[in-house]
């Protein structure tokens, strides 16, 4: 963790799913090129052979932290989303089953969401701000219990 963060993870697609990946990806490939050895068949199995690696890559890459600035300011940051800790006004850990209702229809469509499949859990986030219309961010985590300790100990105290 850099200096300031109170939690950091990468939302990285497990080993099961990268050998999924690669596997769909090489038949993907072999397929496109049928034996056919012309260079612009064999150029386009090995983009087909690369896409969906860089994609499974790009789709891991998002990082959640929770970090206290040198200011003194206190934000959870996903991606390149920011929400300030003074805007939080509690956190619930998610199990699966609740977790996937949160996901369902049933849910507020104004609600910010960041998950990925692999992740089966997460936390949901309630906001308290007037000049926001978010009612919630709900966000996916290997860790939920951790990430809701990082953002309770983050939350200024209302008077």
């Amino acid at each position: 963790m850099r200096s300031g963060e109170r939690y950091a993870e990468r939302m990285r697609l497990p080993l099961a799913g990268w050998l999924a990946v690669a596997a769909l990806a090489v038949v993907a490939a072999a397929l496109s090129n049928m034996g056919d050895m012309r260079w612009w068949r064999v150029a386009a199995s090995l983009v087909v052979l690369v896409v969906p690696l860089v994609g499974a890559w790009w789709l891991g890459r998002l990082p959640v932290r929770v970090v206290e600035e040198a200011d003194g300011g206190r934000w959870l940051h996903v991606d390149d989303a920011r929400l300030p800790m003074s805007a939080v006004a509690a956190v619930e850990v998610l199990d699966p089953v609740a977790y996937s209702d949160a996901l369902g229809v049933a849910q507020h469509p104004l609600a910010f969401v960041v998950q990925r499949p692999w992740l089966g859990r997460g936390v949901r986030i309630v906001l308290d701000d007037p000049e926001d219309p978010t009612p919630y961010w709900i966000v996916s985590s290997r860790a939920p219990e951790r990430l809701r300790d990082a953002l309770l100990a983050s939350t200024p105290t209302r008077a």
